[in-house]
């Protein structure tokens, strides 16, 4: 009777744990029966405007092994090190430990690696299919684009900024093995089924990328520059259709490159601007009504005491008398800007920086960027003056290009962005980015006055009259400016940030491009420097865009000068004399 208890007992119990679960048990079935591996799904495609790709992810192929059925470890060692990158005393050490049930030999390889490792037939050496990002354009994009991470992740630009975007699902892949621990597969091959990542469409055009960053190369070699930085935005809606740093590298091999050449400069750095800031001085003066075009302020013949200091003009021969605020741009007078400043004041000078989005983020869906700088209130007289042309204020090429947008598209500021779409690879949605206004900075009145004063800086007589394009008006400034030293007080001898902003076709732009040459050693006036290369990218924009040339003759044209775009206003009553406030 006892016996027949204890049977009794035992077969209960037996179906107990056969038929019913058991967390416990459960748990060291999976362990001797299953190993999991994290792998990451196929990371979704990055497409300029026009669809071609910028970045996308290609079949490879990794090799794993099981240590404790690997057989001949030290003769499988250097058969492995003949086909891959590793070492001999390197591959043993990953495989030597019998206790391992599951080890990474070398991620990513290509098919026909895989295939020659595969004919080997080494029993406890298998692949599973994975994805690599490849880079197929190399250098283009570069600094925007960002890379990988050895795990997969985005590590700078937009492929961090929508990491979680082109990720996809991440998915642990159980890797079945049978009673003896053997990993089960077919034919030594896992496949993954993860759902891919979402395809992102940016609002780059290649071709002008490519353009930009060719002219951009070229400067720095040219004027033996440390770099040069340069921006195409979208007139009407500030979308980047190009945006690049010069020295550029190969974003397939970009963590063997130097942090401090992969910073996308054009977001990440600011620096003094220069002449042109008076842009946007000339700009607040006119919404605050009290400047027009055309009136005239006196230019001391190049040298005004302000304080115990002496403001000159650029060069010693430079000395202007009574001209007009239109005439005062196109030359780029430092005493004409001063006069200027001190009419507006301190208080209306920075908030209408402020209003063209100096200070502040422009809100770029791109990480790492700076806000500039915008000094505190009060403003003694000598930095309202520096203020006035560029000095005592920081920016990014970014923030500076933004704010000529601004002007360009009738006085309305939008929030620069790159990415014009992405599309859900479940659902196939496609998500698109509508341009945002941050606010309204000029009247659409005083925007197109201030396009008109533009074009007199290219005109005959004006500093950016090498920025001119045959056939087009254009509107636009120079810029040189001394580098801050970054490791004490005052300015970097010999070192100059020489640029160009502007628009084409100034009667209606298109484009908005900026330009900066970052310390060249062989000259330094934006003038001479920036000006021609704003002159070649634009007229490759505005042709290839297909936009029709506006013939103008000598007579007729605003670019004739200075004086012929006051010719264009028609209420002579704006005219009147000022002369400097000292209150």
């Amino acid at each position: 009777m006892v016996f027949v208890g204890l049977w009794t007992v035992l077969i209960l119990r037996a179906a107990y744990l056969q038929f019913l679960p058991h967390e416990r048990l459960t748990n060291l079935q999976n362990r001797q029966f299953q190993t999991i591996v994290n792998l990451e799904a196929r990371r979704g495609p990055i497409l300029d405007r026009q669809g071609r790709d910028l970045a996308l992810s290609t079949t490879t192929y990794s090799l794993y092994a099981d240590p404790k059925i690997l057989e001949g470890k030290r003769n499988v060692a250097r058969k492995l090190a003949k086909e891959l990158d590793d070492t001999y005393e390197v591959i043993l050490n990953k495989i030597k430990d019998p206790s391992r049930r599951f080890v990474w030999i070398q991620r990513w390889m290509p098919q026909e690696k895989m295939q020659k490792i595969k004919a080997m037939k080494i029993r406890g050496l298998s692949f599973v299919e994975e994805w690599r990002r490849v880079y197929p354009n190399d250098s283009l994009l570069a600094h925007t684009l960002g890379f990988m991470g050895n795990e997969g992740q985005g590590l700078e630009g937009v492929e961090l900024a929508y990491n979680k975007d082109l990720l996809g699902d991440h998915k642990k892949i159980i890797v079945r093995r049978d009673a003896r621990g053997r990993p089960l597969m077919a034919e030594g091959l896992l496949f993954t089924e993860n759902p891919d990542g979402d395809e992102i469409k940016l609002t780059i055009d290649s071709e002008l990328q490519y353009a930009l960053e060719n002219e951009l190369s070229s400067a720095v070699k040219e004027f033996e520059a440390g770099s040069a930085y340069g921006i195409i935005l979208d007139a009407k809606t500030s979308a980047i259709r190009a945006i690049a740093t010069a020295p550029a590298f190969d974003l397939n091999k970009a963590q063997r490159v130097a942090p401090e050449i992969r910073r996308n400069r054009t977001i990440t750095d600011s620096y003094e601007p220069g002449s042109t800031m008076k842009t946007f001085l000339i700009a607040t003066a006119l919404r605050e009504k009290l400047i027009q075009p055309n009136t005239k302020f006196f230019c001391e013949n190049g040298a005004m005491k302000v304080g115990d200091r002496i403001i000159r003009e650029a060069e010693a021969r430079e000395k202007f008398g009574w001209m007009t605020v239109t005439e005062i741009l196109a030359v780029s007078s430092n005493i004409g800007s001063t006069k200027i400043a001190f009419e507006v004041g301190p208080e209306k000078l920075r908030q209408g920086l402020e209003d063209f989005g100096f200070g502040h983020k422009s809100g770029v869906d791109l990480p790492g960027e700076v806000r500039g700088t915008v000094l505190p209130l009060p403003w003694r007289q000598h930095l309202l003056a520096n203020i006035s042309f560029g000095h005592g204020v920081t920016a990014s090429p970014l923030q500076i290009a933004n704010a000529y947008a601004a002007i360009a598209s009738g006085g309305t500021l939008h929030q620069p962005y790159i990415v014009e779409s992405i599309r859900r690879h479940e659902t196939g949605e496609v998500i698109e980015t509508k341009p945002k206004v941050i606010r309204q900075v000029l009247t659409k009145e005083d925007a197109e006055k201030m396009r008109m004063i533009l074009t007199a800086v290219t005109g005959k007589g004006g500093s950016g009259i090498n920025a001119r394009v045959n056939g087009f008006l254009v509107g636009g400034k120079t810029g040189t400016a001394q580098k801050v030293n970054p490791t004490g007080r005052g300015y970097i001898k010999g070192g100059y940030i020489s640029s160009f902003g502007g628009f084409i076709p100034a009667h209606d732009p298109q484009f908005v491009i900026y330009v900066a040459i970052d310390e060249p050693k062989k000259g330094y006036y934006g003038a001479q420097l920036a000006a021609p290369m704003f002159s070649r990218i634009a007229s490759y924009a505005v042709r290839r865009e297909g936009i029709a040339p506006l013939i103008l003759s000598e007579e007729t044209s605003p670019q004739r000068g200075p004086a012929a775009a006051i010719a264009k206003l028609k209420n002579a009553s704006l005219v009147k004399k000022t002369t400097l406030r000292t209150s």
